[in-house]
């Protein structure tokens, strides 16, 4: 049996149109009916087998030509290096609309644990994470949303030594999902409850405005989402709340941080992302055990 990691969707309509696809009972799935097109009117209403009324069916030559038709596939062994896997999906979408990382690397999830996958999807959808990263539709549409859900999961309890073995972020991210994909001993449990206590934790004291900069002119937060206020405040808030260090005034030290010297120094476009991970997961953990 084959997993079908990049063009499932597109197999998928494929298969409903001819009546094939079947739900997870086993049960086939209605099948699709052709809407008309600008240079094809003729298919409206027009079916692979319309019992109903036949002249509505496909002609068997065109059902001919799709039967006969040709569909490159690339093959994964199981076995394969995961590195090996992912550079191969990377290469898949250097042509057309690529990939997001995130994108490959739930590909590669898919094929290590769907279950991982699964805890990592609901764990986005909680109603505070979603309101606090507000992010945009084009950016959930790159999973980025499941991004941050695993980069909290990685470096939110991380320890300082690890942080020395910073190199490529995107890399680190990936080798470290197999990792922890793999590991029969990771307490998912754990982990999303302290990503849930996290979350409510800032929603509640700053709604959609904890990963936006302050502006201390005009006494708000304004601005789209940061990903360098994320990784100070969301991991150093969990780090915390994971020894049992009670987390106060959080709204005044997330203001404070746009004024801070430290944050401001790494957290530019220019700045290193690896020492500026390292920089942010260290001051997260100083300004909010105090």
């Amino acid at each position: 049996m084959w997993d079908v990691i990049d063009g499932l969707q597109r197999l998928s309509t494929i298969y409903q149109f001819m009546g094939i696809l079947k739900d997870h009972d086993g049960k086939n799935v209605k099948p699709l009916i052709l809407m008309k097109a600008k240079y094809l009117p003729s298919m409206e209403g027009v079916m692979w087998n319309h019992l109903d009324n036949p002249e509505r069916s496909l002609s068997q030559d065109l059902r001919l030509i799709i039967k006969r038709s040709k569909i490159n596939a690339s093959i994964i062994l199981k076995e394969s290096d995961d590195n090996t896997k992912y550079d191969l999906f990377q290469r898949l979408n250097t042509g057309g609309s690529n990939l997001s990382a995130q994108e490959v690397r739930n590909c590669m999830l898919m094929m290590l644990d769907k279950t991982f996958h699964t805890w990592l999807s609901e764990l986005s959808k909680f109603g505070p994470f979603d309101e606090c990263v507000f992010l945009s539709e084009h950016l959930i549409e790159e999973a980025y949303d499941l991004e941050l859900v695993l980069r909290f999961v990685i470096f939110s309890l991380i320890d300082e030594k690890d942080l020395n073995k910073l190199g490529d972020i995107g890399i680190f991210v990936t080798d470290n999902m197999t990792k922890i994909a793999k590991d029969i001993d990771f307490n998912r449990e754990e982990f999303g409850d302290l990503f849930r206590k996290t979350f409510q934790l800032l929603n509640d004291e700053l709604g959609e405005d904890p990963f936006r900069r302050f502006d201390p002119v005009k006494k708000k937060f304004a601005g789209k989402f940061l990903l360098s206020l994320f990784e100070v405040v969301a991991f150093g808030v969990a780090w915390n709340l994971k020894r049992g260090i009670a987390v106060t005034d959080v709204r005044k030290k997330v203001e404070m941080l746009s004024s801070n010297r430290e944050y401001m120094d790494f957290c530019g476009a220019g700045a290193n992302a690896a020492s500026r991970v390292k920089r942010m997961i260290k001051l997260g953990r100083k300004v909010f055990s105090v």
